[in-house]
């Protein structure tokens, strides 16, 4: 029985608590936003107003909105998000911070450019347990470092300290992107007829996709080091698995502004659902797209996958990219142009496959 002089249960006599002794420094929040200011100016575009404080931020939506600079008639905006995923668990494991921030905006970016947008800006969302001021600047530099390579803004964000929410030591990265299309040149697979040419792009390994299955095998299975030097690989197995997601914007869009209107007829991003999963997404009732698996070389890594932990090969197809990142769908006769503008822009680029009448959306044989 508590006497008067006791305290309560849920009260300490001990000095008063504050924000920090709870586990969210607001000093190291705000020499955050200091140190990240120039990660994002690098990526200011004109269209980004800088002048009106930090609770928002402002793109002037106008002519040069457009990396093409032509006056829209019917713009279109679209919006897409996307995370990381457990490929954080690498770069908590190797320390390494500046390169998941291109995976998260590869993941958003490559969403939009399927539908033929051009991207405008991206906001970010970084979590995480306890603020570890140059971490988290080292992830944003790498957000930063993929809305240069996308020719986009990187508007603004957030940075969230949630105590207790997660393992000291590791945080979450989120994104979303907006982009923007002319809507008479939305790419959804309307102008698709048999016998049109199914074009892949090369990958640069995983990407983002399948490192629960990639962790499982190498680290749990095999319990190799991601120190570990991989002859197979030409490097260390963390390297290997913290290569950043490739972004297709630019190559893409210098594509689609020198063809004539339809010769693209639709495109893919190849994310979580491997090759079949998402071309199927963008395939017209009655016609089906034949993959012919061996087309093109599939990288090592996912040959390592298969074989130390013994995965069928039609779920290796279904979880990863298989060394195929983006899928384009073109006129026949313009395959062997595109296929030299895109090895001009240093994208390995093949032939893959064709479309045919079919009740069946995607056959890989």
């Amino acid at each position: 029985m508590l006497s008067r002089s006791d305290p309560k249960p849920d009260e300490s006599p001990e000095e008063p608590l504050t924000y920090r002794a709870a586990g969210v420094d607001i000093d190291a929040g705000e020499e955050l936003v200091r140190r990240i200011k120039g990660h994002l100016a690098s990526t200011f575009t004109p269209s980004v107003l800088d002048r009106y404080g930090g609770f928002a931020g402002f793109y002037r939506f106008g002519i040069d909105a457009d990396v093409f600079h032509r006056t829209r008639r019917r713009p279109v905006l679209l919006a897409a998000a996307d995370g990381v995923g457990t490929k954080l668990k690498i770069a908590f494991r190797t320390g390494v911070h500046d390169t998941v921030g291109v995976d998260m905006v590869a993941m958003c970016v490559n969403d939009l450019l399927v539908y033929g947008a051009r991207p405008l800006f991206v906001l970010d969302y970084l979590a995480c347990s306890t603020l570890e001021t140059g971490v988290a600047e080292r992830v944003i530099s790498g957000v930063a470092e993929g809305c240069r390579q996308a020719g986009c803004a990187l508007l603004g964000g957030e940075t969230a300290e949630l105590p207790g929410f997660y393992r000291r030591g590791e945080y979450d990265l989120a994104g979303f992107a907006v982009g923007v299309v002319e809507e008479d040149e939305i790419l959804d697979g309307r102008w698709m007829e048999p016998g049109d040419a199914i074009v892949g792009l090369a990958s640069s390994g995983l990407h983002s996709n399948g490192y629960s299955l990639a962790r499982k095998v190498f680290l749990s299975r095999a319990r190799w080091s991601l120190k570990r030097y991989v002859l197979q690989f030409g490097r260390t197995l963390g390297e290997e698995l913290l290569e950043p997601t490739r972004i297709y914007v630019k190559p893409v869009l210098a594509l689609l502004a020198r063809y004539v209107q339809h010769a693209i007829r639709a495109m893919a991003h190849v994310t979580g659902g491997g090759i079949g999963g998402n071309l199927a997404r963008v395939m017209p009732r009655g016609l089906g797209a034949v993959i012919r698996k061996d087309s093109w070389e599939v990288p090592p890594v996912f040959r390592q996958i298969a074989r130390i932990g013994r995965v069928p090969e039609d779920e290796m197809y279904r979880v990863f990219n298989m060394g195929v990142g983006f899928l384009l769908v073109i006129g026949r006769r313009h395959l062997n142009p595109v296929v030299r503008h895109f090895r001009r822009h240093r994208v390995e680029a093949f032939e893959i496959g064709h479309v045919e009448p079919s009740d069946v959306p995607v056959r890989l044989v």
